[in-house]
């Protein structure tokens, strides 16, 4: 495993974390005496999205949903009883 002073990671500080993220860890020591190791973290796995049609056969949309209430609709953005 590489060391490497404290002044050198301040100054490679990326490249050093690219490479523990790659999977190569790495020690930061200060005068020679080892204070800390970098290491990649482990990635959680992304959660599965729902796939669509989860609902089917539980749920009914009825063939005229686009054009339900219509009237009413319209009277309530003209200002009208609904």
């Amino acid at each position: 495993m590489m060391a490497v002073n404290m002044h050198d990671a301040k100054t490679n500080l990326s490249r050093l974390v690219e490479q523990a993220a790659r999977g190569e860890p790495f020690v930061i020591a200060r005068a020679g005496k080892p204070l800390v190791k970098v290491v990649p973290l482990d990635t959680p796995e992304p959660k599965q999205c729902r796939r669509l049609g989860f609902l089917r056969g539980e749920i009914e949309v009825p063939d005229d949903f686009d054009r339900m209430r219509v009237d009413e609709i319209a009277a309530l953005f003209s200002g009208g009883d609904a």
